[in-house]
């Protein structure tokens, strides 16, 4: 056993990070003014070749932001994965719109086929309105997430956008630095593709600012109306004229030094990820009842989660894995609870969930961090070879 705890994913703070930061509380610019900010709201953009970005607190607060320049409100319905962290749900809740729950296909992203036979069969589309036949609705937009840096099919989705008038909204906290390398959209990065996509930075992401998140859009319109929301909505800031309800989701200063030293490295961190990832991916193989779940073909992944699939013919169950792991020091998690399944979302509309609810009850999510060891992979694999039941 290693004399040190191997965690499941943890921030890699081994650039500029203290240079940037120091600068920032030396010169006195530490809360939401200061150049770091627009600096690095302008190398992300440059970095997913996307028209502009405009930072926020977190990622919840940039999904809230894209709803409201969404125009959707508590008349209307939007559609959502029930398979993703309920941070990805709650926004709809916010605007007091009804979540409608869709499931899951292999890669863990929301099931384009399902997503197409609903908006067919369940729903009327006239007057330029995709209308829910159960509640009377109109589901103005989808929110699509790219779990674990996995993408979904973005041309899927965007036919169906396109076809039922929808708006989309990217869901990207989970994959920056993830892009399509062949196909329709080749070159093109996660949360570029639909009408908004969002960032995070939390701790645990490939990139982090400590908190923080990203609306990135290749509209104009939609970015400047982005930074207006989220800077509490003031049209003339020296006399503090607001012209609508705004909210105080800014980026600090401090924050944004962090960011710009994180993705100085981010190629290099998902250069780490990837070669672990296969290290893993070998390894675990050769081990009956179990596999590592696949990135998607045409795609370069950021690798950010790996997925361990336990079947039943392994000697432990789900949670026995994570339990052995952790009495070895290692720090392993089960994948989040059907959203639909949860209580504050009981009720709500569903669609054939079959697939989410398997990988709910098979996936473990082993460690990832970019500054993880080839010898704490081996560890980690080792222990799976030889599991104590």
């Amino acid at each position: 056993m290693p004399d040190h705890f191997i965690p499941l994913s943890v921030p890699n703070l081994k650039g500029k990070e203290l240079e940037y930061v120091t600068h920032a509380v030396e010169t006195e610019w530490v809360s939401t003014g200061g150049p770091y900010v627009n600096d690095f709201e302008a190398k992300i953009a440059e970095y997913a070749k996307c028209k502009g970005a405009v930072s926020c607190q977190n990622g919840t607060a940039g999904l809230h932001i894209a709803l409201e320049l969404s125009g959707v409100t508590r008349a209307d319905a939007v559609i959502v994965p029930t398979l993703t962290f309920i941070a990805a749900v709650n926004p709809v809740k916010y605007i007091g719109a009804d979540p409608i729950f869709m499931d899951c296909d292999d890669s863990l992203t929301m099931d384009v086929s399902k997503l197409n036979a609903f908006c067919e069969t369940e729903c009327e589309f006239t007057g330029g309105k995709l209308i829910n036949k159960t509640s009377g609705k109109h589901i103005k937009a989808l929110i699509v997430v790219h779990v674990f840096g996995n993408m979904a099919d973005m041309a899927g989705i965007m036919a169906v956008a396109g076809k039922y008038n929808l708006k989309v909204i990217e869901d990207a906290t989970e994959a920056m630095g993830t892009y399509y390398s062949e196909g329709k959209y080749q070159g093109k990065y996660a949360g570029t593709i639909g009408d908004i996509g969002v960032y995070s930075f939390n701790g645990n992401k490939i990139v982090t600012t400590g908190g923080g998140g990203m609306i990135l859009s290749n509209q104009e319109a939609l970015l400047k109306r982005a930074k207006h929301l989220t800077t509490q909505a003031k049209s003339d800031e020296l006399y503090y004229t607001h012209d609508e309800i705004g909210y105080n989701y800014r980026m600090t200063n401090l924050q944004a030094a962090l960011g710009l030293a994180q993705l100085e490295q981010l190629e290099t961190f998902i250069k780490v990820k990837k070669e672990n990832y296969a290290l893993y991916k070998r390894a675990i193989e050769a081990i009956p009842g179990l596999k590592l779940l696949d990135f998607k073909t045409g795609i370069r992944p950021n690798y950010w989660f790996y997925s361990l699939y336990v079947e039943p013919e392994y000697a432990l169950n789900r949670d026995q894995v994570i339990r052995y792991l952790a009495s070895k020091k290692i720090q392993a998690r089960p994948i989040w609870g059907l959203i639909s399944e949860q209580k504050p979302y009981a009720g709500s509309q569903t669609y054939q969930i079959e697939k989410a609810r398997q990988y709910w009850e098979r996936v473990v999510n082993i460690p990832c961090s970019s500054n993880l060891s080839a010898d704490d992979v081996k560890y980690v694999v080792e222990c799976l070879k030889h599991p104590e039941v």
